[in-house]
């Protein structure tokens, strides 16, 4: 089975990570992963950085790491 899109309501296959965190409680090496499908890349990655979230996206769906969530 593979993972779904971290979007509220969507059901489609992620292909994407977008890897963030909060800076004001997240240490710097804490990241969480919100994974997406092509349709809602941009706007997960637009919903967080546009609240001052340091984030990326990631081609393929990442494993959760350095404490990550």
């Amino acid at each position: 089975m593979s993972e779904q899109c971290s979007r509220a309501g969507c059901r489609a296959a992620a292909s994407w990570s977008v890897v963030w965190r909060n800076p004001r409680i997240h240490a710097e090496d804490r990241t969480k992963v919100w994974l997406a499908c092509d349709e809602h890349r941009d706007f997960l990655l637009d919903y967080l950085t546009s609240r001052g979230f340091p984030a990326v996206v990631e081609a393929g769906v990442a494993a959760p790491r350095g404490g990550s969530s």
